[in-house]
């Protein structure tokens, strides 16, 4: 006689739950992003991410000390220029905004990884991520020429200290020329993360208010995935790891973990997925209103992230998180 296979057997208690449980995930997987601006002398709450604020060179540090006496391992800067131009020379000064907050972040805590995104749209007056042209409403934006900058970008925030260097932009051949400029400056050793599966996406919005980033016409879709595209994904990833990329990431998180799975599978790389600020903003508004409970929903999200793949989770929530697994 054929037994009942009774499934239900190990979830019978809290304790065999979590005896059996398959996908754990612990604080230090996260990465917490932070906006630093020089022109503010107080942190600025942004609208549409509640509990997320731009922060001043001073207030940083601190903040960045409180990630990482909670456990968490690093921190994904952004910064926020007082002037901006069409070539985003802001980006890659020797005494900007992101290159003196990443001495200072190192001075205070030498154990905190800084990670610092490598993009120009933040720096550019345009809000592009790279150098552009406009004609007939359409920006059109130059590759090798935009490379030449990030290159020079990522040197200098490996100058100023910067453990790893994350270019965002989806420029072809940014990886290799970024691994080769930083090899030929004597930066063998620092760690390029690549955002290499980049789609476009409408999840960005509330990012775009918190890093001033907002592109003034046009948009990013040619340079940027389309989102119905996996195949192509995974052919960005190879090409990355084939040029050089130490850690891939995949952004956005929860509309992509069809990709983020492919990825890790495909691959074994060291794999990032970026909880993006439209998905922190669902679910923020959601719990405000009552309708979700805000830290069971996370921290579901954060195991579905580890269950499909993730190695590093970038989230806005990971100081809550720290202290919700405390």
């Amino acid at each position: 006689m054929d037994l009942l296979q009774r499934p239900r057997r190990l979830r019978s208690s809290a304790v065999l739950r979590a005896m059996v449980r398959e996908t754990a995930f612990e604080t230090g997987d996260l990465i917490l992003p932070l906006f630093v601006s020089e022109k503010i002398e107080a942190p600025v709450a942004v609208a549409s991410m509640p509990g997320v604020h731009q922060w001043s060179e001073r207030d940083i540090v601190s903040e960045a000390a409180g990630a990482r006496a909670a456990g968490i391992p690093a921190v994904l800067l952004f910064g926020i220029p007082r002037v901006k131009d069409e070539r985003a020379s802001q980006a890659y000064a020797e005494d900007g905004v992101v290159q003196r907050t990443v001495r200072a972040l190192k001075k205070a805590c030498p154990d905190l990884l800084v990670i610092t995104d490598v993009c120009l749209c933040e720096f550019m007056s345009h809000g592009h991520c790279g150098i552009t042209h406009f004609a007939n409403g359409e920006a059109h934006v130059e590759n090798d020429a935009s490379v030449e900058l990030l290159v020079r970008t990522a040197v200098s925030h490996a100058a100023a200290g910067a453990d790893i260097v994350a270019p965002s932009d989806m420029m072809d051949g940014r990886v290799s020329a970024i691994r080769r400029g930083l090899d030929a400056a004597g930066f063998e050793r620092v760690v390029l993360m690549s955002y290499a599966a980049k789609f476009a996406s409408a999840h960005y919005g509330p990012f775009r208010d918190a890093a001033e980033s907002a592109p003034q016409a046009g948009d990013r879709r040619t340079y940027q995935m389309d989102a119905a595209n996996a195949r192509e994904a995974l052919r960005e990833v190879a090409l990355d790891i084939e040029e050089g990329a130490d850690l891939v990431m995949v952004k956005p998180g929860l509309p992509y973990l069809d990709i983020l799975w492919r990825v890790k599978e495909r691959f074994g790389l060291p794999t990032a997925v970026y909880n993006v600020s439209g998905e922190y903003a669902m679910v923020k508004a959601a719990a405000q209103a009552g309708w979700l409970d805000e830290k069971a929903t996370v921290l579901e999200q954060m195991t579905a992230f580890k269950r499909a793949g993730a190695d590093l989770i970038i989230t806005y929530w990971a100081k809550q998180v720290a202290e919700w697994l405390a």
